[in-house]
Formats: structure tokens, sequence, C-alpha cells
């Protein structure tokens, strides 16, 4: 990018677990790159980059838009729901109309689920140790 860049920008944050992804929008050809390489390469496994595009193909606009993330922390699961999260609210500041579909699709939710932690006398989180009677 340089200064005389007059693109627009439409800026998402997403989180899922404790991955955050920090989302940039501008129209343009359908690019997708994810902390400075192609999606494509980026992720293990294909499931996770569609999970991640989800609310391009809901709205539409896969081909129409580049998208350009930063995202650190978790892992793949929790990357590309933080990713997916970033797109859907960099979509609402980009075109407000489309608030029903993504709502309706339920990209916009963020999801409250995180891992629980370990409780002292046991040895994880719910699991107990084993009870001996004598």
């Amino acid at each position: 990018m340089s200064a005389t860049d007059t693109a627009t920008y439409f800026w998402g944050t997403g989180r899922r677990k404790t991955s955050t992804a920090r989302v940039r929008l501008k129209e343009g050809t359908g690019s997708m790159e994810i902390n400075g390489e192609p999606a494509e390469s980026f992720f293990s496994h294909e499931n996770f980059s569609r999970v991640a595009l989800r609310p391009l193909q809901t709205v539409e606009m896969k081909d129409k838009l580049d998208v350009f993330v930063n995202v650190a922390g978790g892992g793949d699961t929790g990357q590309a729901g933080a990713i997916s999260h970033g797109i859907a609210r960099a979509l609402l500041k980009l075109n407000p109309e489309l608030r029903a579909a993504l709502k309706k699709a339920g990209h916009l939710t963020r999801d409250p689920r995180e891992k629980e932690r370990k409780k002292s006398g046991q040895p994880g989180a719910r699991k107990r140790f084993q009870f001996s009677k004598r």
C-alpha cells in the first residue's frame, strides 16, 4: 500500500475461543490474504477456509471484495471462526442492509464458548480422580 492508495477499507474484528482476527475489506477481484499468504495455503484443510469465507458466500460478494486478515491466537478452528466473524462485521460496515441476511445465517453472533479452566483437586475441568472406597 502506498500513500496515494485511495481505496476505501472497511474494518471488522472477529473473535472465537482465544483467536482474534482483524479483517479489512475493499472492493476488488475476490482475493483473500491471511497473515500475508493466500487463504488456500494458510489453512491445513479446505474446510477451514470454507468456514472463514461463509459470510461472503451468504451475501454473494465473494468475487467482488478483496479480504486482508491478520489473525493470532488459538488453532485452526478458532482462527477460521474468528475470520468469519470479522468478515461479517466488516460487511456490515460496508453495507448495513446486509444485516438481515448475515444475522439470519448466524454470522454476527459471537460464539461465547471458551475452554473451561482446570479446578484444583481434580485432573481436569470436569474429570475427577478415581474414587477408592477402601
